[in-house]
């Protein structure tokens, strides 16, 4: 599966930064020749091909036609037989097996799965040419046939592999199958199943440039200009006469670097450039360039290579934490894991765009992949939109955390899955760091320690240029074996309030919040007497949007929002989660219905609920942020006690209900206690707990810390709902048979107020140019199918999802209410 020669050269031949300074005068006059030199050259031989038609079959029996990413499982139905669980939950703190019915999304993943598609191979062409089929990814244990015969296979269903079809090839038509098996038992969230993430076939030559092999990383930052060490490999049978040529282009497709090489004996070349006047790479400016490899022999071009990277340099320290380009800051991440609510795990450019697009709105600069190894379109998506990573590989490594997960291959796989992750992202500016696990039960044990250490030497030596963490749950156990003091970034999961004494006795002087809050709430419940508590289990399946409850093991937001305000040592955070997921229903791990997570901070569907804008107001700097809750519609609650709270980042606010003024309040001044569940709400949230409802209008006006007012924002009672407004994401989509809109469908009452109990059972049409994909309502305990035209409203919203087809024209979106004959359109340009 992997060919040796394209291992990058190790760690302690890598010259200095004094070399490159020595080479500049050298390079420049080179620059002249060899960009000379590339303008005689042939046409390079390289193509790669979206293998995007499969036929598909879960008994090798019945065939059925879909386009890869595809996600068998995806259109249910929803049963609590699939995957049904009796396990005790350790991370929970149970000691008894419990019937966990939606632990993987109650969704059927389970079984075999097939796909086939026929690849059509000029005879000329084969004798001159090498196949190689790379698959990011496939759940799971995919096994590869080309004409009958066993390619190559993979474990790991979260991880990139490549399989060099060519012994296997004949001229004419030739069968490539995927044989697929997921296990139950074998996941702690919803995995999803299939071809799940693109298949590419590549066509190089015999002699070409090794893929992943090629890394470019920013060494020194000096005035204006940056220094670049790049390393390249050639593959195949050796020739004379073999150059290597690397080149850096700007985005005006300006060349600003170069170096060109002979290709020696041991195949393996490394450069040093200078880029005068780089633009740097970072969230708020992701500016990338372009990475050209040519390959000549006697001066012809024979194959050429283009990596998409940037300009930028990561450090951390004891006396500046976390340094991105020179310059502290902490990270304002959360956690995220792969699926995508209503189109599962099949990756989709579109879907990723938006949810990094939400998660920059609300000020978060960093997500990570958790607890899997992240796709190659997420990765392109981050670092175009700036967003830094934490790329993440293990949930489990000896000790299994469900009975058949990746426990089973870790002593044989590990190495070559930690070097696959490396070597197939090293080149995305926006990873900022590695992780090599999450909560793994050898944390206590000296074992565990020295498992740490090689992994994190695994990473090092494929990529010296990043740090190391993981996410540690068992603070005490794993400083006392030493652990966490191995790790180049210690991260700890929750428990804050351990914070102070676990610095004690890390020598490093800093640690990270890997994976904080874990707080819990459906979007548009609330629940009355307000109260902060751990969540508990109720008969309607939701948890409270007041957000203040949170899990038996984890806090609110405002004890992680205290610890990096208060404690220098802190580098940064990661929310649990950005978003819903398929499975882990907790707190409702033993009630049916319910399928999906309650931890995001948005819904399913990707609608912010109210925890998205206290965490705006705490992050995002340029804009102010003022938010309201709860809504203003109750039909029962006239005359009693109904708590109001305002996410602002301004410090002062005064409230009207009606008119009539309940005070004017400010925030509380750090610093606060870190106790774990007793956090100081008032420090970061304006709450009028006595207040009493009425119909009408609600008003917050606040203030900055000079008493100016800055802004504005009220809520009214609802009436008769009337009205479907449809809100797209964009409409102008490409014809490219991938791209989608979001389309959120709100019902209103004639003045556009959103009516928040509105259940109604909605039916969708999509004609023309685009075709109907999804729709998703954020309800955990739904069991609608995602992928039938209709589904109700949950408080008083859904999100449709559309995508465009591979011709231009329009395509119209009809909505209709049945039950209150309300209908709406939008029509969106396909082109």
């Amino acid at each position: 599966m992997r060919d040796a020669i394209e291992s990058i050269v190790s760690i302690e031949s890598l010259p200095s930064i004094a070399t490159i300074e020595k080479e500049n005068m050298k390079r420049k006059l080179m620059m002249m020749v060899l960009f000379g030199l590339s303008s005689t050259s042939l046409l390079a031989q390289r193509s790669e091909t979206n293998l995007r038609q499969w036929q598909f079959s879960r008994d090798g029996q019945t065939w059925q036609q879909v386009t890869v990413p595809h996600d068998w499982a995806i259109s249910g139905p929803f049963d609590k037989k699939w995957d049904l669980q009796m396990v005790a939950i350790m991370e929970n703190g149970e000691t008894k097996a419990t019937e966990k019915s939606g632990r993987s999304g109650a969704l059927p993943w389970i079984g075999e799965g097939q796909y086939k598609t026929t690849l059509q191979v000029n005879g000329e062409e084969l004798k001159s040419r090498r196949y190689t089929l790379l698959f990011d990814g496939a759940m799971a244990e995919p096994r590869v046939y080309v004409n009958g015969k066993l390619a190559g296979e993979w474990k790991y269903g979260y991880n990139a592999f490549r399989v060099d079809a060519t012994p296997y090839l004949k001229a004419g038509a030739n069968e490539v199958k995927v044989l697929l098996s997921n296990l139950e038992e074998s996941s702690r969230w919803y995995p999803g199943a299939g071809l799940y993430r693109p298949v590419t076939l590549q066509v190089t030559p015999k002699v070409y440039i090794g893929n992943w092999s090629t890394f470019a990383r920013t060494v020194k930052l000096s005035n204006d200009s940056a220094y670049i060490d790049v390393d390249a490999c050639v593959v195949g049978t050796q020739e004379d006469g073999l150059s290597l040529e690397m080149s850096l282009v700007n985005e005006k497709g300006v060349t600003v670097a170069g170096v060109r090489n002979d290709v020696s004996s041991d195949s393996q070349i490394h450069s040093q450039m200078q880029v005068p006047k780089a633009i740097l790479w970072s969230p708020e400016s992701p500016y990338l360039y372009k990475l050209r490899v040519q390959l000549f022999q006697n001066n012809q071009l024979i194959d050429e290579q283009v990596v998409k990277t940037g300009i930028r340099m990561v450090a951390v320290s004891k006396e500046k934490g976390f340094e991105l380009n020179g310059k502290t800051r902490k990270l304002q991440g959360v956690c995220l894991h792969h699926d995508l609510g209503p189109l599962g795990a099949a990756v989709n450019k579109a879907a990723l765009i938006r949810q990094i697009k939400l998660m920059k709105e609300m000020g978060a600069d960093a997500i990570r992949t958790a607890h899997n190894m992240p796709s190659q379109m997420q990765m392109d998506v981050c670092d175009s939109l700036g967003m830094m990573v934490m790329a993440e590989s293990f949930d489990m490594w000896i000790y299994p955390k469900c009975k058949n997960g990746y426990a089973r291959f870790f002593k044989d796989w590990a190495d070559k899955d930690i070097e696959t992750l490396v070597r197939v992202n090293r080149n995305h500016p926006s990873i900022v760091m590695w992780s090599i696990g999450n909560e793994i039960p050898e944390q206590w044990s000296e074992e565990g320690r020295q498992i740490s250490e090689h992994l994190q030497q695994v990473c090092h030596q494929f990529d010296p240029s990043r740090p190391v963490t993981q996410g540690m749950d068992k603070a005490e156990v794993a400083l006392k074996s030493g652990f966490a003091q191995v790790m180049d970034v210690p991260g700890f999961n929750y428990r804050v309030h351990k914070y102070p004494k676990s610095i004690e006795q890390l020598p490093k002087g800093f640690l990270l919040g890997s994976e904080t809050a874990s707080t819990v709430s459906s979007r548009g419940v609330y629940k009355f007497p307000m109260k902060v508590r751990s969540a508990k289990e109720e008969a309607d399946g939701q948890c409270n949007s007041y957000d203040t409850e949170y899990c038996s093991w984890s806090n609110l937001p405002e004890s992680d929002f205290a610890a990096m305000d208060d404690l220098d040592y802190t580098i940064g955070q990661f929310v649990w989660t950005g978003f819903d997921y398929l499975g882990e229903p907790t707190p409702y791990d033993n009630y049916w219905p319910s399928r999906s997570s309650y931890f995001g901070i948005c819904d399913l569907a990707g609608l912010p609920k109210d925890r998205y804008y206290l965490y705006r107001s705490q992050w995002r700097k340029d804009e102010h942020t003022i938010h309201l809750l709860p809504h203003w519609t109750w039909s029962d609650r006239k005359g009693k006690v109904t708590p109001v709270m305002c996410y602002t980042d301004c410090p002062t606010a005064e409230l009207f209900v009606n008119g009539v003024s309940q005070g004017r309040i400010s925030k509380t001044t750090g610093p606060s206690s870190l106790e774990q569940n007793q956090p100081d709400l008032n420090r970061y949230r304006l709450i009028w707990p006595e207040v009493k409802y009425q119909p009408g209008e609600i008003r917050v006006v606040v203030y900055d810390k000079d008493g100016n007012k800055v802004g504005e924002e009220s809520m009214k009672t609802a009436g008769k709902p009337t009205t479907l407004k449809l809100d797209a994401d964009k409409t102008l989509l490409k014809a490219d048979g991938d791209d989608m809109a979001f389309i959120t469908v709100s019902m209103t009452d004639a003045e556009g107020t959103l009516c928040p109990d509105a259940d109604d059972d909605l039916l969708f049409e999509v004609t023309g140019a685009g075709n109907f994909q999804a729709v998703c309502n954020g309800d955990a305990t739904s069991l609608e199918p995602f992928t039938q035209p209709q589904m109700k409203l949950f408080h008083g919203q859904l999100v449709l999802v559309v995508r465009a087809s591979e011709q231009a024209g329009i395509t119209t979106v009809t909505v209709k209410c049945p039950k209150r004959k309300i209908e709406s359109q939008l029509k969106l340009r396909i082109g």
